[in-house]
């Protein structure tokens, strides 16, 4: 089985966010992820995941004006400026809780703006961060998301992130796989992973069923079998555990046996 690491923002939610670590910890995840940890004082999550003894493997960074919808500035023109700021923010907590990975969101395509037209901005900035990034430790990524969940996002397939990582040709750049997105979208997962896992420029994997975002043992992405395919591989990194539970998260658990 591939190794697993628990998304605190979508997991354990029955406890308060700090002690989510600890609780994954109880439950044998080796690893945890988060989305938007940044409520928190860095110093103090940095102590509990060190109670907790598990790494935080990846976090986002800062996504905008959230509650005006805003999901991610890299590929929005007329926003360097903010997005070099939410980058610089997010360097330096990734820095202070030694998280190795940040996601960085591309944006939703504003209103009347073909898609197209914001990629030079996404590779631009992309490739601002990466200068940035380096000699950090902190590897950056970028992940397609479906439309359903995020109406309007400027990122969707592999095929396109892959092309972005290529142009951008950055080696802290790579492409975060969310398997449950990948099935949303375009479907064909296990031959996806077959795909783009040997080429180097996948640095993370996540996981959720497909289409209720639930535990992966249930809907028609046969998550045993990908794992299988993982493992086959030769993958070593991490397989975020990113959805929501249908009951309570440690009583879930049970897929992780195989």
């Amino acid at each position: 089985m591939p190794r697993f690491a628990a998304n605190l923002t979508l997991l354990y939610t029955e406890q308060a966010f700090l002690d989510r670590a600890a609780a994954a910890a109880r439950d044998g995840f080796e690893a945890v992820e988060c989305q938007f940890p940044y409520e928190h004082p860095a110093a103090e999550f940095a102590a509990r995941l060190a109670d907790s003894g598990l790494p935080l493997v990846l976090m986002n960074a800062p996504p905008g004006d959230a509650a005006a919808g805003e999901r991610g500035l890299a590929a929005l023109p007329g926003r360097q400026a903010d997005f070099r700021r939410a980058i610089d923010t997010a360097l330096a907590y990734a820095s202070a809780v030694r998280c190795p990975r940040l996601h960085v969101m591309a944006g939703r395509l504003p209103a009347g703006t073909e898609r197209a037209a914001l990629q030079p901005t996404f590779v631009e900035n992309l490739a601002w961060a990466a200068r940035q990034a380096a000699g950090t430790g902190i590897e950056l990524l970028i992940e397609p998301i479906n439309l359903r969940d995020m109406p309007g996002y400027f990122l969707n397939r592999q095929d396109h992130a892959h092309e972005i990582v290529q142009l951008v040709n950055a080696p802290n750049l790579k492409v975060q796989m969310d398997l449950y997105h990948c099935q949303v979208v375009e479907g064909d997962v296990a031959m996806k992973l077959r795909q783009y896992l040997p080429t180097g420029r996948v640095g993370h994997l996540q996981v959720a069923g497909v289409p209720e975002r639930q535990e992966p043992d249930i809907g028609e992405l046969n998550a045993a079998y990908l794992f299988d395919v993982i493992d086959a591989l030769g993958y070593g990194g991490w397989v975020g555990c990113e959805y929501r539970p249908r009951g309570e998260t440690s009583a879930g658990l049970g897929w992780r046996q195989g």
